[in-house]
């Protein structure tokens, strides 16, 4: 019995694969707990289109952040925060802050999970802040703190 593997499955093989299997085997277990789909031509030709669209959609998605990492790569986003009475910031500028203000002057929406900090913004003045957008794209944009 050919099976289209759905899943990986240990000591048999990767998902999209095309094994050659028991009958039980197949039937009973891979079939069965939703690891594989019996191997018809109609089987292979969907998973074909299906890992086609996904591969469009990746391609979509990359050039979009890649887009978003060369707009945001010339622009400075400005906080700005209250001052201590001898010029110093009240607590740190989080990595929170930074991504509202990004998505607020830029438009574009910034987990604050992606937000890289060397260590934490306690003072004015401007930092060049690293933006992980996924699929190994990095983008730079300038923060600058100011006092009200």
């Amino acid at each position: 019995m050919k099976v289209l593997l759905i899943k990986d499955v240990k000591s048999l093989g990767k998902a999209g694969e095309i094994k050659e299997v028991k009958d039980g085997y197949g039937r009973n277990f891979l079939v069965a707990k939703g690891f594989a789909k019996v191997a018809t031509a109609e089987v292979i030709k969907e998973w074909e289109e299906e890992q086609r669209r996904k591969k469009e959609e990746e391609e979509a998605l990359i050039a979009k952040l890649k887009e978003i990492e060369s707009n945001l790569k010339d622009k400075k986003v400005v906080i700005k925060r209250k001052l201590g009475a001898n010029g110093s910031l009240f607590g740190a500028v989080t990595k929170e802050e930074i991504a509202k203000e990004i998505l607020a002057q830029t438009g574009y929406e910034i987990d604050k999970k992606h937000v890289e900090l060397d260590k934490a913004i306690k003072a004015t003045g401007e930092y060049e802040i690293s933006l992980k957008l996924g699929h190994g794209i990095h983008a730079k944009v300038l923060v600058e703190v100011t006092g009200e």
